[in-house]
C-alpha cells in the first residue's frame, strides 16, 4: 500500500485527489493538510511515501514547506500540484527538492502512475509536459556546481538519462536496457558525477539545461 500525503488549501481539490486515490487498490491517503505550516506538522508524523504538494499555500507556500522538510532530512519524494500559471514557481520547486510536477486537471491513470513513479524512486519531468518550464531552466541560473563542459556520456549513460527523465525507477531501466539493476546504479552514479550533481532531480535538469536530451 502506497501512502499518500495531499497538501491543497483548495477543499474541492484536496477532495477530488483523496475521492480518485480511493478508487484504487494499492494506494491510500493517511494525511491531508491544508496550508503550508499544517503541512510541515503533518507530514513528519504521517510518514507518508509520497506528498501531492501545492506550491500555492497559505501561511507557508510550498517552496517554504519542500525547503524546510529537506533540511530536516523528512522530505519524502513529493509532487508539486500545479496549473499551466505556476511555471516560475515549479521550477523553484524542483530545484527545492521535489521529483518532479502534476497539472491539477489529471486523469485518474495520470494521478496513480505519477504516485507509483515516485514510489519507486524515478522523477515526473518529462519534457512534454509544459516546454515553458523547460524555458525557465535555461534563464534560471543553476544553484549547483558541474563541470564546463561536463565529461561526455557514453552511449549507454545517454539512453539511461533519457529513461531517468521519463520517469523510470532503477529496476524499471535495467528490464527496458536488459541489464542488472546493478550495472543501472553504476550508470546512475557514473552520470551524477559527470554532470557535477547529488540526485537524479537535478541531473535532469542540469541535462535539460545544456541539451544533452
Amino acid at each position: 500500500m502506497i501512502r499518500v500525503c495531499i497538501v491543497e488549501d483548495q477543499t474541492l481539490v484536496r477532495q477530488g485527489f483523496r475521492s480518485l486515490l480511493e478508487l484504487t487498490q494499492d494506494m491510500k491517503v493517511v494525511a491531508e493538510a491544508h496550508d503550508g505550516e499544517e503541512a510541515l506538522s503533518v507530514i513528519p508524523k504521517a510518514k507518508p511515501d509520497v506528498v501531492l504538494l501545492d506550491v500555492q499555500l497559505p501561511k507557508r507556500n510550498g517552496i517554504d514547506v519542500l525547503k524546510t522538510l529537506k533540511e530536516a532530512n523528512q522530505l519524502p519524494p513529493t509532487l508539486i500540484l500545479t496549473t499551466f500559471d505556476d511555471d516560475n514557481l515549479v521550477l523553484e520547486g524542483i530545484r527545492a527538492g521535489a521529483r518532479g510536477f502534476l497539472l491539477k486537471d489529471v486523469t485518474l491513470k495520470q494521478l496513480t502512475e505519477a504516485i507509483r513513479t515516485l514510489n519507486a524512486g524515478g522523477t515526473l519531468l518529462k519534457p512534454a509536459v509544459t516546454e515553458r518550464v523547460l524555458r525557465g531552466l535555461k534563464q534560471a541560473r543553476p544553484d549547483f556546481l558541474s563541470l564546463d563542459p561536463p565529461d561526455p556520456l557514453t552511449e549507454r549513460e545517454t539512453e539511461v538519462l533519457r529513461l531517468i527523465v521519463a520517469g523510470y525507477s532503477n529496476r524499471e531501466i535495467a528490464d527496458a536496457v536488459g541489464v542488472s539493476e546493478g550495472t543501472v546504479k553504476n550508470h546512475v552514479s557514473s552520470i551524477l558525477s559527470k554532470l557535477g550533481v547529488r540526485d537524479r532531480t537535478r541531473a535532469v535538469l542540469k541535462a535539460l539545461e545544456l541539451g544533452l536530451i
